[in-house]
Formats: structure tokens, sequence, C-alpha cells
């Protein structure tokens, strides 16, 4: 056991580290802050006494051995165009974010998971299609365009829940609903797929043949071997739900991290952008590093294998 976490946990400061340093080099080969923040009508030595006051005027290895420095010490920078410390910028930010994602997430699993369960059992019926039909067209929605409809329809149309702001619970219900479609549809597809694989084996028909009602065997056998491709999904969908929360979270005009990372990439804020790839290459990793071990808790056929 200690052998299987210590290779997950080799692997994923690997891959933490090779996307941190990617994304630094891409931003530095994408443009100059200086031009994107200072007026059109800025001097050249202007210009220059920006790159110099931020460091930006140092070769590229330079930067990256200070930002890596600067991160041993916990420094995560200054933004360039708010001149306050990145997380200062963040903690002002996240809470909103946590909030939109916890939420969905959970939509995505009370909706998602008894969907997908439902349309196996009655597999061919009219719930079967009505149901995987409803979860192919939230799959290939985009969710900017689940948003704008969902406005268009109770906020305008009926007049049931605000279109933007986050004053109150009711303000969350649209980003929420918005953000969860894809992972719910997703759960839907998956749960019902796996466990139609899984009532086949030949255990299950000797769980049924020993008089075990439906519940029974579907909760305590099917549900538990069926349970693995769909961590596998839940596990992937956290850099799909963060990217999409910078869509959500535009079109609903929630103050989150989305629309913080939105505004930085726009007026390329170097320090605002890394921290912000930093946390959410650090929460797939810890949240794939957990699913690695939860494998081998459903399944330990494969920590042994390792």
């Amino acid at each position: 056991m200690f052998r299987f976490i210590a290779v997950r946990v080799v692997r994923s400061i690997a891959t933490l580290w090779l996307v941190v340093t990617v994304v630094f080099i891409v931003l530095r080969l994408s443009g100059d802050p200086a031009q994107a923040m200072l007026p059109d009508d800025a001097t050249v030595e202007q210009i220059a006494a920006f790159r110099t006051q931020f460091g930006l005027d140092d070769p590229i290895p330079v930067q990256y051995a200070r930002y890596f420095a600067n991160l041993a010490d916990g420094n995560f920078g200054v933004s360039l165009s708010e001149h306050r410390p990145v997380v200062e910028l963040i903690q002002a930010r996240i809470g909103a974010t946590v909030q939109l994602a916890l939420t969905a997430l959970a939509i995505a699993l009370v909706f998602g998971i008894p969907a997908g369960v439902l349309a196996a059992l009655n597999r061919n019926s009219v719930w079967d299609r009505l149901l995987m039909g409803l979860a192919f067209i939230g799959q290939s929605a985009p969710n900017f365009f689940i948003g704008i409809v969902l406005i268009l329809v109770f906020s305008l149309h009926l007049r049931m829940l605000p279109s933007s702001g986050s004053e109150s619970w009711q303000h969350l219900i649209l980003p929420a609903v918005t953000l969860a479609t894809g992972l719910l549809a997703s759960l839907a597809r998956m749960t019902r797929s796996s466990l139609l694989e899984v009532i086949r084996q030949q255990y299950i028909r000797v769980a049924y043949a020993k008089g075990l009602g439906t519940r029974q065997v579907i909760v305590r056998h099917a549900l538990r071997n069926a349970a693995i491709p769909v961590v596998t999904i839940l596990g992937l969908s956290v850099g799909v739900m963060i990217g999409g929360a910078a869509i959500t979270e535009t079109v609903f005009a929630w103050p989150g991290l989305g629309r913080l990372a939105v505004t930085a990439i726009s007026i390329r804020d170097y320090p605002v952008i890394q921290f912000i790839v930093l946390m959410v290459a650090t929460s797939v990793v810890i949240v794939n590093l957990l699913v690695d071990l939860l494998y081998g808790l459903l399944d330990p056929r494969i920590r042994h294998q390792e």
C-alpha cells in the first residue's frame, strides 16, 4: 500500500511542476503586460520603468528561478494591475467559487447517479430514452448556451430568479445548475453504462437467486462494482468544472475566481494567472490522487497489481 501511494504522489508532484512550468513560459511568450496595461500614449520610459519595477526585463530563466524561489518562501507575487498581493485578491474571490462549485457538484451527484440507475433498471423503456436524451443534450450543450437559456426562461420571461449577482441564495441557483449540467449528464450516462455491464455478471444472478430484493442487489453488490468508472468521471470533472466556472461566472456576473482569471488573462497579469493556475492544478492533482487511492479501496486487485 505504501508503494502504491508513493508512486502516485511522485507522479502528482511531477505533473504539477510540468503544468506550472509550461504556463510560466507560455505567458512570457504571449505578450507584454506593459503594452496591455499602460495607456496607448505611454512613453518608452514609462514602459521601461514598468518592466523594471516588476522584473519583466530580466531573461526568462532568471524570472523562472526567482518565481520558484518566491514560491518556496510563500510569496506568490503582486498583481501587476491592482498592485496588491495576489493572495489578497484570491481570498476575496475564492469563497464565491467554492460555494458555486460545491453546489454544482451536489446537484450533479443528487440527480445524476439516480438518473443513471433508473435508466439502467428500465433499459429501452420510455424513462431510459427520455433520461439519456436529456443527458445527451446536457453533455453536448456548452455552458454559456445553457446559462443564456436559463436566464431567458427563468429571469426574463418567468421572473422567478435573478440573472446576475450574488446577494442571496436565489442568485446561486441558475449558475449552479448551469455548471452542474455537464457533470450531471456525464454521471447519468456513465452510471447507466457501468451498471448495465455489472448486472449481467454471474454473481448478480446468484444474489437474485438467493432471494435478495432489487434494492439490496443494486445497493450492496452492483453499485460498488460499478463505481470505479463513475469515480473516474468525478476526478476528471474537477478541471472541467473549474474551466466551466470561468464561463459560468462571466455569464452570471458571479464574483469568483473565474471572472478574475478572465480579466487577468485579458491584461496579462502574470502573477494572478500563475497563482490561479497553480491552485487549479494543485486541486486537480490532489483530487486525482484521491481518486487513485479510492480505486484501491473499491477494488483491492488494483492495489495488489501495483
